[in-house]
């Protein structure tokens, strides 16, 4: 068998100290549970059959240039060797074996057996004792799929989508080299701190951000107007603290509830990208808010189908919003905060739903919720494990679902060789909530991917599908409406 040893260089091999976790992966650490796993978890389907060997050897060359992919978790009440005293940290796994982290199975011969095939990996929690991902290579006659899982502590998907880039290429006739790291080096320490170990370093870095902030503040002493806008942020982010407080809880539907250990995914037929534009260049809105539209429409058909009452409700949703500034990914970890979007299930019009999702999503764009949630979300990295708990309690009674939309590579792009033809992912949900849903733009399309709970939604192709067809329905409706009339060109000197 492979040895560990044999994948790491030299500066690995001979060991690593030791990096504490930021304070909000280390949230995503301790919401872990077996009724909900924080892994996230994305396919790629190919256009023919990919060389296990070649497949591994990309892998060796290009993700674990990325030093956080060799590290574990250890320490801490989430971490994967809890025993080991003192908060979460990053260490290099001294037994590390690229054999367990990519796998190799036989594609199945029907889209139902990959649906359970999924379904069984993303229900399946990852081993805690040693590096949290694993890719899974299926190859048939016909062609191949990657299906990836990774732990949420190691980044975000917008991080993660910058690790799908480093391995594939825009021209299989052109493969890159390996990559870069993009994890951040950790801060230089002093020799007490390296004295003390872990506690040491906690206070150091408690220590740093205070002084941090203390020059900041002596900074703002003379220059008045930073120091009244930064006031006035400050009271922007109370307001909001106070609107996430005083949510009551979400509508009680079919989409509450009881959480079991067995999750089932689904994704939609691809959705046309020039479509999306065309539809919400029409409706003089955005892309996103005709897709959460379509998402909003497929709710409510498929709660009515079940019987369940609909007129003039309301459900929120959990949206992602990536707070990194504009630019590419330079680094991995978590990097956003979340809003509550109210998804109107109880509107009929396909057009009218389409207008109050764009007013609800104008509303929170002005809005910082996103930049509270990530601060609670850091608290819950640092918490006592009962206020954690409470924390991540409140946050699931106050939502029915997350939606996330990324935006992924615009042009085809190529794995060991072979075309990617499909890009998708399932988000993981936290708490209490039972449901994700997924957006990924790729290569000219729009995949919807769907995870629920089985004891919330048995069956979510139903839910899938019917996030095409309500597309499809604004799209014909769209192509239906009354042209504007053409102004007859005015004759030369008149």
């Amino acid at each position: 068998m492979q040895t560990g040893t044999r994948d790491d260089p030299p500066e690995q091999q001979q060991g690593a100290r030791d990096e504490a976790l930021e304070a909000v992966d280390a949230a995503w650490l301790r919401m872990d549970r077996p009724t909900n796993l924080m892994m996230i978890c994305g396919m790629m389907m190919l256009d023919g059959a990919v060389d296990p060997v070649a497949f591994k050897q990309i892998i060796r060359s290009r993700m674990l240039c990325f030093r956080r992919f060799r590290q574990r978790v250890v320490g801490g009440d989430g971490g994967g060797l809890g025993a080991i005293a003192g908060p979460p940290r990053w260490q290099t796994d001294p037994h590390f074996d690229l054999d367990w982290h990519v796998r190799h199975l036989a594609l199945p011969d029907d889209s139902a057996a990959l649906h359970e095939l999924t379904s069984d990996l993303i229900s399946t929690a990852l081993d805690p004792g040693k590096p949290m991902w694993q890719f899974h290579l299926l190859v048939g006659a016909a062609g191949s799929a990657v299906v990836m899982r990774i732990h949420h502590c190691y980044g975000d998907g917008f991080a993660l989508l910058r690790l799908v880039d480093a391995i594939t290429d825009l021209d299989p006739a052109q493969p890159q080299a390996g990559g870069v790291d993009l994890t951040p080096p950790p801060p230089p320490r002093a020799a007490w701190e390296r004295i003390a170990g872990p506690l040491g370093e906690n206070a150091g870095d408690l220590l740093r951000l205070a002084l941090g902030a203390a020059g900041a503040g002596a900074a703002m002493l003379g220059q008045p107007a930073a120091a009244l806008a930064r006031l006035r942020g400050g009271a922007a982010l109370l307001r909001q603290v106070g609107v996430i407080a005083a949510m009551a809880p979400d509508a009680v539907t079919r989409l509450k509830g009881e959480l079991g250990v067995m999750k089932r995914v689904a994704w939609a037929p691809p959705l046309k990208l020039a479509e999306v534009k065309a539809v919400a260049a029409a409706l003089g809105c955005s892309v996103n808010d005709v897709l959460v539209a379509a998402i909003t429409g497929a709710l409510r058909d498929y709660l009515l189908a079940q019987g369940d009452a609909v007129d003039g409700a309301e459900v929120r949703a959990l949206v992602p919003v990536n707070l990194r500034a504009p630019g590419p990914v330079k680094e991995l970890g978590n990097h956003f905060g979340m809003v509550f979007l109210n998804l109107p299930i109880g509107i009929d019009d396909p057009f009218a739903r389409v207008f109050a999702v764009q007013r609800a999503m104008l509303a929170l764009r002005h809005s910082q919720q996103a930049q509270v949630a990530l601060a609670i979300l850091a608290g819950m990295g640092v918490a006592p494990e009962f206020l954690k708990e409470r924390l991540v309690a409140a946050l699931a009674a106050n939502a029915s679902l997350v939606v996330t939309n990324v935006r992924g590579p615009q042009e085809a792009r190529y794995l060991a060789g072979r075309r990617i033809a499909r890009q998708m992912f399932w988000v993981p949900q936290s708490g209490g909530i039972g449901l994700g849903v997924s957006l990924l733009s790729y290569a000219g399309e729009v995949n919807c991917g769907v995870v629920a709970d089985v004891h919330r939604i048995a069956d979510p192709d139903a839910l899938a599908a019917r996030f095409t067809a309500q597309f499809e329905a604004l799209l014909l409706l769209t192509l239906m409406m009354p042209w504007p009339q053409a102004v007859p060109a005015r004759r030369h000197g008149r």
